[in-house]
């Protein structure tokens, strides 16, 4: 089961968000004939999505690079990606769906992806790549000597961070073709470690940020819990969330925050979620209760409030577990969660 707006289980941003996302973060973006329906979708699943992956073509010339990405070539149809980023920083969308981009990687590179963690070496090719990222081909011969020009840099890093900034990803999730299927040297010319900073720099700056640009004085800090240690949760019982501790927030701030919980969920069943502020002495504020109904497989819900805390709060999520049958009393197991957000210290 896919729910918008899991991290887990994040579904694919619409066509149109995706374009209003690129330009939102300074770029210039060429639409490419019917590009929002030309995809491969007829093959096999687009989503959920996971991340990023960055390719370099293996071409000489901007207007034949982008025709061999929306189109493909004998053997592999297109297209061969969503946007195709040229030497001059412009980025071309040639397709949107599923794209013949990252083929069979490994699935240890895509767990450490969803983790946003540090990649392990790819070594195996089990994996539909194609499915869980969206990707970029950037023109380049890819033999280390074909330059690189900083507005193509520019354009890599915004593309990517865009992407991250609508998902509430950070820069791990952003790989290179070369750190997902084994035999790829893709990009070549530059690391991804050196990428990754950059887009790791720019997400902690507005949508459009560029170097140089004055600060702005109430920029907002990053909540970032991840924990896929398993958890049981009796029915009928408020029950904290523990993601390397179950204080999310401790200083006075005004907050925007994110629960996502993996669980399986019965059919029927219900699974609620609320965000409260824990005061001295024990009393508290409780934040409004959100409800997600489980289906066949594995459920996928996110639990959302915005407030703020003063210096002797502290910021928590709980959540109660509510079975179909009210005879049942079998606990359920979260398997994973996600705290995201950002903070503005008061």
């Amino acid at each position: 089961m896919v729910v918008a707006g899991a991290r887990v289980m994040a579904a694919p941003m619409g066509a149109r968000s995706f374009l209003r996302a690129l330009r939102e973060e300074g770029l210039v973006v060429v639409e490419v004939g019917e590009w929002e329906g030309h995809n491969r979708n007829h093959t096999g699943p687009w989503g959920p999505v996971h991340g990023v992956m960055i390719h370099h073509t293996v071409t000489r010339g901007s207007a034949r690079t982008v025709e061999i990405c929306r189109q493909g070539y004998a053997g592999l149809p297109g297209p061969l990606c969503h946007g195709v980023i040229t030497k001059d920083g412009r980025v071309h969308l040639v397709g949107y769906g599923r794209a013949n981009h990252a083929g069979l990687g490994d699935d240890d590179v895509l767990r450490a992806v969803i983790a946003e963690a540090r990649p392990p070496a790819d070594n195996e090719a089990n994996t539909d790549g194609n499915r869980h990222f969206y990707g970029f081909e950037c023109e380049n011969l890819g033999d280390g000597d074909d330059p690189w020009p900083a507005a193509q840099l520019d354009a890599i890093e915004r593309a990517a961070a865009a992407v991250c900034r609508h998902h509430g990803w950070n820069e791990r999730s952003v790989i290179g073709h070369l750190e997902w299927q084994p035999g790829k040297v893709d990009p070549r010319g530059f690391t991804m470690a050196s990428m990754r900073a950059r887009i790791e720099e720019r997400l902690t700056h507005p949508a459009g940020w560029t170097p140089g640009d004055p600060e702005e004085d109430d920029m907002p800090r990053a909540i970032g819990r991840y924990d896929s240690d398993d958890q049981r949760i009796t029915p009928r019982k408020w029950t904290t969330l523990n993601v390397d501790g179950v204080d999310l927030l401790t200083r006075a701030s005004h907050y925007q925050a994110m629960a996502q919980i993996q669980a399986e969920v019965p059919p029927g069943s219900t699974l609620q979620g609320r965000f409260y502020h824990l005061r001295p002495g024990g009393s508290r504020w409780n934040g409004p209760i959100t409800e997600r109904t489980g289906t066949d497989g594995s459920s996928f819900a996110d639990f959302h409030n915005s407030g703020s805390i003063v210096a002797d709060e502290r910021l928590r999520f709980e959540f109660m577990y509510y079975p179909a049958d009210s005879a049942d009393q079998q606990p359920i197991t979260i398997t994973a969660a996600y705290v995201r957000g950002l903070y503005w210290e008061a």
